[in-house]
């Protein structure tokens, strides 16, 4: 009898996930390890894989923007958290934001129904590299682990912190200070709390005052610029707040009939609307401070929150020189990283390389050469960015349009985003055509439902 071809996979989150996923959509055994229940890191509480530990949202929709583009390009490769992304989606304006929990168990249920997939809930500290395995353990790798890794990478691993937003309890919320709507009345999915200069004033000296949890001596604060707590933003002065995540452009106060000075935006964080998190509030803050600063924004001065925000250690290879552009290591050939742990930042760039990962370890597993997304799409414009051996110091980063080739032409910068899509999706169909095979089809999995939270159905 002729065996079947297996494959390792190191972690249960999005990239893993999505690894574990192409590769059992081709044939492939799976064996997919993931330490919770038993082990948990210091930002996840639920046993289910696919956990959102930060926001539920996975940014812009739009398919002209450089991640609603990459969005398209995941779906056209069949990604399973894009669907269930699309299964569990929440009212979030121009983003794709999710319940967490219905995302997180259609996820979990979908690859507990796959024969060829065996859920291992057990933590891994070494790596046999006798075959092939993708590592996909996050931006909050055990310690054993990455200590194994750089043992592997011949260096130090490096790090930075990534804060989490206080999500609020909606019924705690006094809805005749706020007011429903998205910028420039596209729609209404936020809740906005306005601020007078005065609020904000008093506001901001609070939080400027409080108290933050002391990093330990031995750690470095080096924050990613995409995802800074308020209170470094806010130490850069006093109006880097309203031109940040408090701009009150493109609303308007129905209560006063203008733009308020300053406005903090509340986003539905689940399908029961009974959850908002506080968009970009991320915070380092001690816990009785951030009560104590949060509740002085109007309309949420007697807010019960269903979680507080927090700080933690993200940690990520030196990609250059090290990952390939198939995303497996120059010298270690057998072993993939995938997620954030390879040098990206965000959820959908992480289920993105996870998505690569699997599809390449799958080939690798098969005999079957590796393969690369042509440059000019965000999936090749990511991996570019990992394999950049030009970049002095390497930082992880969101896609963006700034990772792309340029485009031949001058073109207006509103006109730009279109015009990067195109060509991306041009690539990527050209790309598809010369392996057809990448082209599989969906299986829907057993007994699939539509509220898959626990208990739900």
């Amino acid at each position: 009898m002729t065996r079947t071809p297996e494959l390792v996979i190191i972690g249960g989150g999005l990239a893993g996930s999505e690894a574990a996923w192409q590769a059992a959509q081709r044939g492939v055994r799976v064996r997919l390890y993931d330490m919770k229940p038993h082990k948990f890191s210091p930002a996840h509480q639920s046993p289910q894989l696919g956990e959102l530990v930060c926001s539920n949202s996975l940014r812009s929709a739009a398919p002209d923007t450089a991640v609603g583009l990459l969005k398209l390009e995941m779906r056209r490769l069949h990604s399973l958290i894009m669907q269930a992304a699309d299964a569990s989606r929440v009212p979030a304006g121009k983003s794709l934001a999710v319940d967490r929990e219905a995302f997180a168990a259609y996820i979990t249920h979908s690859l507990e129904q796959l024969t060829n997939m065996e859920i291992i809930r057990a933590e891994i500290t070494q790596l046999d590299l006798a075959e092939p395995v993708i590592v996909a353990t996050g931006p909050l790798t055990s310690e054993p682990l990455a200590q194994e890794l750089a043992r592997l990478t011949g260096q130090e691993h490096l790090h930075f912190y990534d804060a989490i937003s206080p999500i609020v309890f909606a019924d705690s919320i006094d809805y005749t200070k706020v007011f429903r709507a998205s910028r420039y009345g596209v729609g209404e999915d936020y809740l906005n709390c306005p601020m007078s200069q005065t609020e904000y004033d008093r506001f901001y000296q609070a939080l400027m005052t409080a108290e933050q949890v002391p990093l330990r001596s031995f750690e470095e604060p080096r924050f990613f610029e995409g995802c800074l707590p308020i209170e470094v933003l806010a130490a850069r002065g006093y109006q880097t707040l309203v031109y940040g995540p408090m701009k009150p452009v493109g609303l308007r106060d129905p209560a006063t009939g203008r733009q308020p000075f300053a406005v903090v935006q509340l986003r539905q964080d689940n399908r029961q609307a009974t959850l908002y998190n506080l968009v970009g509030f991320q915070t380092k803050l001690k816990y009785p401070e951030q009560k104590r600063v949060l509740r002085l924004i109007p309309g949420l001065e007697q807010a019960e929150f269903a979680r507080l925000g927090s700080v933690h250690r993200n940690t990520f290879v030196q990609a250059p020189g090290f990952i390939t552009t198939y995303l497996n290591c120059r010298g270690y050939p057998q072993l993939f990283l995938a997620g954030q742990i390879s040098g990206v930042e965000g959820y959908v760039e992480s289920t993105a390389m996870g998505l690569i990962a699997g599809i390449n370890a799958t080939r690798q597993v098969t005999g079957q050469s590796l393969l690369s997304p042509p440059r000019p799409t965000a999936l090749g414009a990511l991996i570019h960015h990992l394999t950049d051996t030009t970049v002095k110091d390497f930082q992880p980063t969101n896609v963006n349009f700034g990772l792309f080739p340029p485009l031949l032409n001058r073109l207006p910068k509103k006109a730009r985003g279109a015009a990067y899509a195109r060509r991306a999706q041009q690539a990527l169909e050209a790309w598809l055509q010369e392996h057809p095979e990448l082209g599989i089809p969906y299986v829907e999995p057993n007994n699939m439902v539509k509220d898959l939270r626990p208990g739900a159905g």
